[in-house]
């Protein structure tokens, strides 16, 4: 469909000018004079350029803290323990001066054979008024199997002192800490039992 033209045709013309003949003004016409002079805007005022030093996100925010070490070493772990018994004497055995009156030797043992022999062989120390008893976990085999998840070696060496700490032991257990090289060294602890009530 074609569109018509917009221009208007001289009918159209002659009807529009008749309906504005018969209309009248609203309101009369002023003079020019009455109206507001138009006068040019005032120049507006020059801001001045404020320059800003450059800036990166995050420049001014406080250094990131370093990562946290959720599993500390375990011989940091084992040696930040209160001494909670005589200093002399924690310092022959740290030094490996005195003798073990008893040893259990875990190595190559799993979790679940190793806890219950743990718990009898404390338990039985404790009973015969043993004071110094040697536990050989053994350092444990390096095992990376590749995998997203490291894997922990010493599984044995972890636990026992966990062991150590809750109950039944925990009662029994006076100080722990790591043997002296002649002893085994990071493969094995002192446990040093209080006295029998």
């Amino acid at each position: 469909m074609a569109r018509r033209p917009r221009h208007l045709s001289a009918e159209d013309k002659a009807l529009w000018k008749k309906v504005a003949d018969s209309t009248e003004r609203m309101h009369t016409a002023r003079p020019l004079a009455d109206l507001p002079a138009l006068t040019a805007a005032p120049p507006k005022e020059r801001q001045p350029k404020v320059r800003h030093p450059a800036f990166q996100v995050g420049q001014n925010a406080k250094p990131s803290a370093p990562p946290h070490n959720l599993a500390p070493s375990l011989s940091n772990s084992v040696a930040s323990q209160p001494l909670a018994m005589d200093r002399k004497t924690f310092g022959k055995m740290k030094k490996g001066r005195l003798a073990p009156e008893a040893r259990i030797d875990l190595h190559g043992m799993t979790i679940a054979q190793a806890h219950p022999m743990l718990i009898r062989f404390i338990l039985d120390a404790a009973a015969a008024d043993r004071r110094l008893v040697l536990v050989i976990t053994g350092k444990g085999k390096h095992r990376d199997d590749g995998g997203p998840i490291p894997v922990r070696h010493g599984v044995l060496r972890h636990q026992v002192p966990h062991w150590l700490k809750t109950e039944p032991l925990r009662q029994h257990v006076l100080q722990m800490s790591e043997a002296h090289l002649k002893h085994g060294g990071q493969g094995a602890y002192y446990v040093y039992l209080r006295r029998r009530r």
